[in-house]
């Protein structure tokens, strides 16, 4: 499995849900971005990182390096191993004493703890490619239709019904009914 090393591009606030902000990684040695969808106490924890704040007194994410460092752990990269309906999920792989082992995350839990561990992030290939932004032009991106919640889906779909816009209705319709385990036919 080919791995590819990711850094920030960007976080901005997102319309639905109101308080989630997209938070878009981008490869390294490359130009495709994908977004993750994060809420907003995650979103505060990196964004602090990024601007190099430090708050007063530690808080959740803040302290997590503090104990492992004191019990001879230490983060040594993370990976977004999965995408499904909108979800990405990582592994956050640890040292102690030359013994690696990982543990299952939150992606954003996993970007706010490399940030303060700082070591590299990472997805595979088949994930970069699947879930990648793509440029339509003058600022816009497109998502990936797989990268969105059933709920935003069915936002959407209720958009292009009220516009008449058929096709995309349609293709919005037969997403959410595979994700939901029904039959295309219906």
């Amino acid at each position: 499995m080919k791995e590819v090393e990711l850094k920030i591009h960007d976080m901005s606030t997102t319309l639905y849900p109101a308080d989630a902000y997209a938070l878009v990684l981008e490869e390294v040695e490359g130009g495709r971005k994908i977004p993750v969808i994060i809420g907003h106490l995650e979103a505060q924890a990196i964004k602090m990182m990024m601007l190099k704040y430090q708050p007063p007194r530690p808080l959740t994410h803040d302290l997590f390096p503090i104990i492992t460092q004191h019990l001879g752990v230490v983060l040594k990269k993370i990976l977004i191993y999965k995408a499904k309906d909108g979800v990405f999920y990582s592994y956050l792989y640890f040292d102690k004493d030359g013994e690696e082992f990982k543990i299952d995350s939150r992606t954003s839990d996993a970007v706010a703890l490399a940030l303060r561990y700082k070591c590299p992030m990472y997805t595979t290939e088949d994930i970069m490619e699947s879930e990648h932004l793509h440029d339509m032009g003058e600022g816009k991106f497109s998502v990936p239709i797989t990268s969105v919640s059933i709920e935003m889906l069915e936002d959407a779909l209720q958009k292009a019904i009220e516009k008449e816009e058929y096709e995309t209705a349609s293709q919005l319709r037969d997403e959410i009914r595979k994700r939901k385990g029904e039959s295309l036919t219906e």
